[in-house]
């Protein structure tokens, strides 16, 4: 390699780095499984890294790939035409979550939601987007956006037992 392929793929691992864990836990709620979650987090960074010299140069390289990543769930979910799924192989890693039951649930209640309310609870919620940021992430209008949020948070309530007070 070039010294400015080194230097890119320098840039590159450490863009990796600093944004992973914060990727990898979008995945995670996305899919609702730690496997597929990895998949979905390599699969997005083989993307990012194929443009990274355009990604690089852009004003957000992590908002780039966190539309790489939503593109990716909502292409594979709509492709995927099995439901076979991976079991879980090894204890999920609860000492990064305070309330590993919590955690569980969420995700199974997470689950019960069609792909796309899943990505509008993610984006809005748990990556704290705006409501314009999520409708342009999504494609879809801010009208829409409010309106799938709203009824998939009615749906996932019950399914928590959060009071409504606490969710927003």
């Amino acid at each position: 390699m070039g010294v400015k392929a080194d230097r890119q793929a320098a840039e590159f691992t450490a863009f990796v780095h600093a944004t992973g864990t914060q990727l990898h836990h979008a995945a995670v709620l996305l899919t609702g499984d730690h496997h597929l979650a990895e998949d979905l987090t390599q699969a997005t960074y083989a993307k990012v890294f194929l443009h990274w010299r355009r990604v690089s140069a852009a004003d957000s390289p992590l908002a780039y790939a966190r539309t790489t990543l939503l593109n990716t769930f909502l292409s594979h979910r709509r492709l995927r035409r099995n439901t076979e799924r991976p079991a879980e192989l090894t204890p999920p890693d609860a000492g990064h979550e305070p309330d590993p039951g919590t955690r569980l649930d969420l995700l199974a209640a997470l689950g019960t939601l069609p792909p796309l309310d899943r990505a509008v609870v993610v984006l809005r919620y748990w990556e704290d987007r705006s409501v314009a940021d999520t409708a342009t992430d999504l494609g879809l209008t801010e009208t829409v956006v409010r309106t799938r949020a709203r009824r998939a948070l009615q749906r996932l309530r019950p399914l928590i037992d959060i009071p409504e007070r606490t969710l927003p």
